[in-house]
């Protein structure tokens, strides 16, 4: 009976010795947490968090020496209950002619119209609605001196993309290039602006009818990626205009346009992702400085079935007679 009480004293001290040892670490752990809260959200600490977090928000583009912007993301905001309505009125009416959609067919057209379909009119220039569709800009963003501007044609039925070129880097001692001007259509926004894709899967080639005054362009599409650091990927091809007062119908197959990426020519090439398009554009950057002029009548897609090419650019492949021998052996 002794050693048992014995024992019991033995196991009764050491439990309150490590109790008490627990007790010290968990209040020095305490005291450390305090003093990092104090540190972390009192003001007058050295190092001040407002300018690590503002770091996260400061993503956008700002042409060189421009001051950044450091205000935070709800200063941006800018609250109008009237407008608020509106758009709460506009995206469930979106939303209704989406759900209504699936019943009828794409567009509100039957599925076998739809199968069946031969060429698409995507933009029609037909009056000052249709170039509310549409974004200009230039290299005057990065302190450039071109200028480009977009307006209707003669009796409202063309677009008509005008301007001036120029290609004078600007001198803020950190640009080397300048000089272009470029018209760019709005990607489709679904209801509660969800982003939307142009499903051209069904066809194979871009059908343009302009009116230009000689000079090179260059069409640009932009289409929907799986990763975030291919956001800048572009598939472009060259636009040659005539000029005169003759209009001039294009036809550029969508197996011809290359890969490019910040406006350098990929070495890997892949085919264009046509059922995941965003936005079609047009580029002018010849560095032949002056008046342009570039006439619009409409943008459509076409089915030309003589045309069977899938890809017009060579898709290298690693010895693949060598690793098929391997294989087979």
């Amino acid at each position: 009976m002794s050693v048992w009480l014995f024992k019991s004293r033995v196991l009764f001290k050491t439990f309150n010795a490590l109790s008490s040892e627990v007790m010290a670490v968990s209040g020095r752990m305490l005291k450390t947490s305090t003093v990092f809260q104090r540190c972390l959200f009192q003001p007058r600490s050295v190092c001040p968090v407002s300018l690590s977090i503002r770091t996260v928000y400061e993503r956008d583009y700002r042409r060189p020496g421009q001051a950044p912007d450091t205000r935070w993301p709800w200063q941006k905001i800018h609250f109008d209950f009237a407008k608020g309505v509106e758009g709460v009125k506009k995206h469930f009416g979106l939303l209704k002619a989406e759900f209504m959609e699936r019943w009828s067919g794409p567009e509100g057209r039957p599925l076998e119209e739809h199968m069946l379909e031969q060429t698409r009119v995507l933009w029609e220039f037909r009056g000052p609605e249709s170039l509310s569709q549409w974004v200009v800009t230039s290299d005057r963003e990065i302190g450039g001196r071109s200028e480009a501007y977009v307006k209707l044609g003669r009796n409202n039925f063309t677009c008509m993309l005008y301007g001036s070129l120029c290609s004078a880097a600007p001198r803020d001692g950190e640009t080397r290039y300048s000089g272009y001007c470029t018209m760019r259509s709005k990607q489709p926004l679904g209801s509660f602006d969800r982003k939307k894709h142009f499903d051209w899967s069904n066809f194979n080639t871009l059908h343009l009818r302009i009116r230009g005054d000689g000079r090179p362009w260059m069409v640009n599409i932009l289409a929907g990626t799986y990763f975030s650091h291919q956001r800048d990927d572009m598939y472009s091809y060259f636009l040659y205009t005539r000029g005169g007062p003759y209009w001039q119908d294009v036809k550029i197959p969508f197996s011809k346009f290359f890969l490019s990426s910040r406006g350098r020519v990929q070495d890997e090439q892949y085919p264009l992702w046509l059922d995941k398009v965003n936005t079609i554009g047009f580029t002018l950057g010849d560095k032949a400085d002056g008046a342009f002029q570039l006439e619009i009548d409409f943008i459509a897609v076409c089915n030309d079935r003589a045309h069977t090419e899938e890809f017009a650019y060579e898709l290298y492949k690693r010895n693949p007679e060598v690793e098929q021998r391997r294989l087979s052996a």
